[in-house]
């Protein structure tokens, strides 16, 4: 997705494309890697030094509530955000340990396990997230020479 079509769909949705949101989006637009908050936040303060921490993380929640953004979970608590390449699609990731890359998968046959789970605990089920977490063909590769 481009950072015009994600303000595009964000319009779509009944918000306001304000400047913030547009730099935001330009940033994360023009990555092909994940992206902390810290990192986009980083990215912008040499053109745009008044827009807060709290602009970035309050408009990273609302294009990944829209569904604009895939939030990644790497480490314990550290989330990072990168394009949906489909946006919509219900989708997993395959994190790699070593460099950090992250690969969509979109095959997961959850049902049986989300049946069973509904009906050992009760709980009611919305949605899930699926990450796995390893190391890629290259970083593998490192290691073993």
């Amino acid at each position: 997705m481009t950072g015009k079509s994600i303000g595009l769909q964000l319009r779509r949705n009944g918000f306001k494309l304000t400047p913030q949101r547009r730099a935001i989006i330009d940033v994360i637009s023009g990555s092909e890697e994940h992206l902390t908050p810290s990192d986009i936040y980083s990215r912008l303060q040499h053109k745009y030094p008044g827009i807060g921490l709290v602009t970035v993380y309050r408009t990273l929640e609302l294009l990944e509530n829209s569904g604009l953004l895939c939030e990644v979970h790497i480490g314990d608590t550290c989330r990072s955000y990168l394009k949906r390449k489909r946006p919509g699609e219900h989708h997993h990731h395959l994190v790699c340990a070593g460099c950090g890359k992250v690969v969509d998968f979109v095959d997961c046959e959850l049902g049986d396990l989300e049946n069973r789970l509904t009906s050992e605990t009760g709980f009611s089920i919305d949605s899930h997230l699926l990450e796995f977490m390893g190391r890629c063909a290259s970083c593998r590769k490192l290691v073993s020479k």
